[in-house]
């Protein structure tokens, strides 16, 4: 159910931007949704390919962000005659933790990803389909996030392969658990998947290992090495200033050459 539509006076977001707020029954509250349109969405009827992201406040607009934005609707904006809406949804501040993580972990706790997803899934993703012009199809709807959001996009496009045909897996936490390995390790995975993984050299002393153990791990249960890029930013950190200069490259990827 809808609640209502929301503006800020000193946004720095794109016109293309709209955000709103909605129930999220799933989560027993409701979530602020920002959702990106293409510059030619107005004056057409084509439909759109998605991408759903996490983190919404760090996304488009310098104003809502911990530390700066990843400016996804500015690189959109350049891009001719581009066909992806993209749909931001806010984390839950302090839950932000809980939400983004499938798995507890003992000492932080967390493990409540699968009811975040739920409310994607079963209510976000058929909400949006039903009031845009999207195209629902798996292989045309994607997942991306970093950090937390990271390991949950991961985890979200092996537990859903009917919904998600494609993830973007920005700097993963997967030191979070050892459970995503076994996790993955047990899934089936369609030979249409694709995963973009990125890390940065200077992000943690284990953060490369780690991205490269679960890359090792896909090849060696048979996913195709075109299915994957694995990508190691020398230099890059764990923060949106990286996320942002390396999202073109992992959008063009994922999403226009499909």
């Amino acid at each position: 159910m809808l609640i209502g539509l929301i503006s800020y006076s000193q946004s720095t977001a794109s016109q293309q931007i709209e955000i709103f707020r909605i129930q999220a029954p799933q989560l027993d509250s409701d979530k602020q949704i920002w959702v990106y349109k293409p510059i030619n969405y107005q004056n057409s009827r084509n439909a759109y390919k998605v991408i759903y992201m996490h983190d919404a406040q760090n996304l488009f607009d310098r104003e809502t962000s911990f530390a700066g934005e990843w400016k996804i609707d500015e690189i959109l904006d350049s891009i001719y005659n581009q066909q992806t809406i993209i749909v931001g949804i806010e984390h839950g501040n302090e839950k932000r933790l809980d939400e983004l993580t499938p798995f507890h972990h003992e000492k932080y706790g967390g493990g409540k990803g699968d009811i975040y997803l739920e409310f994607i899934v079963k209510t976000l993703k058929p909400y949006i389909d039903k009031n845009y012009r999207t195209i629902s199809a798996p292989e045309h709807t994607s997942i991306m996030g970093s950090s937390l959001g990271g390991l949950l996009s991961f985890y979200a496009v092996l537990k859903y392969p009917d919904v998600f045909g494609n993830a973007g897996i920005f700097s993963p936490s997967f030191w979070y658990t050892d459970d995503i390995y076994s996790f993955a390790q047990a899934s089936e995975i369609p030979k249409t998947q694709k995963f973009y993984f990125v890390i940065g050299t200077e992000e943690s002393e284990t953060a490369v290992a780690e991205q490269q153990k679960m890359v090792d791990l896909l090849l060696n249960k048979g996913v195709n090495e075109n299915q994957i890029r694995n990508k190691i930013v020398n230099g890059g950190k764990h923060n949106e200033d990286f996320w942002n200069k390396e999202f073109l490259e992992a959008y063009l990827w994922l999403v226009e050459k499909k």
